[in-house]
């Protein structure tokens, strides 16, 4: 969207019915430098702004009455970071940008400093260091941003806040960041809210409804004001948008919080050890996720479990995981922000010998994991009456151990990367031909640029999914073919083919065998 040079050609040919020549031609004028960017809407966003991020309701800008190409405003901006837009509504739309990422406002003043314009990355913001009261001017014509620090931060008006509802959100709550599910507290009178109940360690921040980020919250007057066995560290509170404070939950436990919305406080009592319940998760449905998974981190390809139709608390499920990590939920919200079983403590392996501890936890933090030790075939199952797993290994070879790798089963085969035509974006991941014969075998023919690529079953857009790579990094592709014929199935390490010579090729892959061949067309 960057407006740099725009170059006007006038052929000063006449063009008669029947003539096909001019008699003589003009110059090309070349115009150097910005366009004016012509708007009669201009807006700010981010959580150093009053609206903070909401590209729904971003806060305005004025135009001034000198030039309808200047705007201006004048308010008070919290500590952290903003840029500019044309029009709301879409995060795809040009942003009016620093032209370094970082360049701060302070209280030094900041007269005619270029910006630049564009959508996409890189994501280039402002950072506002010092809260104040500023007067900020964007001259589109000569595309100049200046900036004078005024005062400081207003003292807020705290009038009593009025709401029949009140919530608390954060990965140190039972269900975490989930904003369509938060947690509610309990209206004790006109003013007074309660929450009793457990906090892990982790961060929150409260609201008066549910199923919007782009609402004031109650937050601390500091960022990160700690919660623990000693109570609150600072009993004032904010009610805003920006500056997106927490609190941090320091120590793990039962809790009373105790929130005051007349006199904008907090107060908080350690009430002991969190009470871990024994009692049957109930569920019909069982998901993981992780990079030692089919599916990757992508909560979209979530692997589903099996659920026992005599038991209906086993879920079973038996398949390839790779090395690396995992966890499950009862139903992908999108969000990472729903309870996971987890291991009772962080890294506990899983590998031929099995899982090194059965016992699970049901929670949103911390955000422990499973660790897959040994790529293969495995059978896991979970009771979620007892809060067990177990971990069978099956081997490398299909239905059994032996030297054998089971073959990958797909229908689909995608390659990413700079030697291919779609880049390294996911979206446009270029896509094999699946042979009609043996449902193994996947084949593509086209032009392939000096670079690298891998190759992987179904794009998450993510890139945390396993990745059919070569045995080791730098596996060449050139005229005489593959250096090496063998790939791996892996999440990591991130070793990639690299064509040494663009040119047409032709490249098969064997899920089967686990081999990739080829062929050099011209």
């Amino acid at each position: 969207m960057k407006l740099k040079s725009l170059i006007y050609a006038i052929a000063g040919c006449v063009l008669s019915a029947g003539m096909a020549a001019c008699d003589d031609h003009k110059d090309l004028i070349i115009i150097e430098g910005n366009l004016p960017i012509k708007t009669t809407t201009l807006y700010m966003v981010g959580d150093a702004t009053p609206n903070g991020w909401s590209i729904d309701a971003p806060t305005p800008l004025e135009v001034t009455d000198d030039d309808p190409l200047i705007f201006a405003w004048e308010g008070a901006l919290n500590p952290g970071e903003l840029k500019l837009c044309l029009t709301t509504g879409s995060w795809d739309a040009p942003f009016i940008r620093p032209a370094a990422n970082g360049e701060e406002i302070g209280k030094d003043a900041i007269d005619g400093k270029p910006f630049q314009m564009h959508a996409g990355d890189p994501d280039e913001k402002w950072r506002v260091i010092e809260g104040g009261t500023y007067r900020l001017t964007f001259d589109l014509r000569n595309w100049t941003m200046s900036s004078t620090y005024i005062s400081g931060l207003p003292e807020p008006a705290k009038d009593p806040i009025e709401s029949d509802a009140m919530f608390i959100v954060g990965d140190a709550t039972p269900n975490g960041w989930n904003v369509d599910a938060q947690t509610g507290l309990t209206r004790k009178s006109a003013y007074i809210y309660e929450y009793e109940g457990p906090l892990t360690i982790g961060d929150f921040k409260a609201d008066l409804q549910q199923g919007s980020w782009d609402v004031p919250f109650i937050r601390p007057e500091s960022d990160g004001c700690v919660i623990d066995r000693n109570g609150v560290a600072s009993e004032g509170f904010l009610f805003c948008t920006a500056p997106d404070n927490k609190w941090h939950v320091a120590e793990a436990g039962e809790y009373r919080l105790t929130f005051d919305l007349e006199h904008w406080t907090i107060a908080a009592e350690y009430l002991g050890e969190i009470q871990v319940s024994a009692d049957p998760i109930e569920s019909e449905t069982l998901y993981m996720i992780g990079d030692a998974t089919p599916g990757g981190w992508s909560m979209d390809d979530a692997t589903a479990f099996t659920r026992d139709a005599s038991d209906k608390y086993i879920f079973t499920w038996q398949g390839t995981l790779v090395e690396g990590n995992m966890k499950a939920c009862l139903q992908p919200d999108g969000t990472f922000s729903c309870p996971f079983l987890r291991p009772s403590s962080a890294g506990v392996e899983i590998g031929p010998d099995g899982v090194a501890a059965p016992d699970f936890v049901y929670t949103t933090s911390p955000d422990d994991q499973w660790r897959i030790t040994k790529a293969g075939e495995y059978k896991l199952t979970f009771d979620l009456e007892h809060r067990t797993i177990a971990a069978q290994y099956i081997g490398n070879a299909q239905g059994g151990g032996g030297d054998e790798r089971a073959p990958i089963e797909s229908e689909t085969l995608y390659m990413i990367g700079d030697a291919t035509p779609g880049g390294w974006s996911m979206d446009d991941a270029t896509a094999f031909t699946r042979s009609e014969s043996d449902g193994y075998t996947f084949t593509w023919q086209g032009t392939l640029a000096e670079g690298n690529m891998k190759a992987c079953l179904q794009p998450d857009g993510t890139f945390s999914c396993p990745f059919l790579r070569p045995s080791s990094a730098g596996v060449e592709i050139g005229p005489d073919g593959v250096a090496a014929p063998d790939f791996v199935y892996t999440t990591s390490p991130d070793d990639q083919w690299h064509i040494t010579k663009a040119g047409r090729y032709s490249i098969t892959f064997n899920l089967k065998e686990w081999t990739i061949e080829a062929k050099y067309l011209d």
